[in-house]
């Protein structure tokens, strides 16, 4: 059995961290920590999350979205928007597979269910999924202490 901490200790990001640094960089912080730690996740949790042309569709989505949002034409401007509405769809698809990552190796691993609540992953989508792999380890503790056992 792994030690519950693996991924927190691996990824070891501050949710609130990367909502402001996501904030300061518009955007491409987040990008960022998705690319590197969605291969971490799939290491730890010993199944793949997405591939990285995945990720790549969403940077491409993204960027493009904001590049012709400062056009002028009504055609460019509808463009921008959808655009930017498939690189949300496309952060929405990762988090639900992440998810499902997340929740199969709590259950095979350590044996108890790990509860994500479905609202949060699509509102809040890769924020809410890191910080679900922070309280990973006191769900974990939680679960064993109303299971009646400890952790010694």
């Amino acid at each position: 059995m792994s030690d519950i901490l693996a991924l927190k200790n691996k990824i070891n990001t501050k949710t609130l961290n990367l909502i402001l640094l996501t904030i300061a960089t518009a955007g491409i912080y987040q990008l960022l920590w998705l690319y590197r730690n969605q291969s971490i996740i799939g290491d730890i949790t010993k199944s793949k999350v997405t591939d990285d042309t995945f990720i790549i569709w969403i940077a491409v989505c993204a960027g493009l979205g904001g590049a012709f949002s400062n056009g002028d034409a009504e055609f460019i401007l509808i463009l921008s928007v959808l655009l930017s509405i498939a690189s949300t769809v496309l952060y929405v698809i990762w988090a639900f597979k992440a998810r499902k990552s997340l929740q199969n190796y709590a259950l095979h691993e350590f044996r108890f269910k790990f509860k994500m609540n479905v609202f949060y992953t699509i509102f809040f989508n890769i924020y809410y999924i890191n910080y679900c792999i922070n309280d990973l380890p006191d769900a974990f503790e939680k679960q064993q202490i109303l299971n009646g056992q400890t952790t010694e």
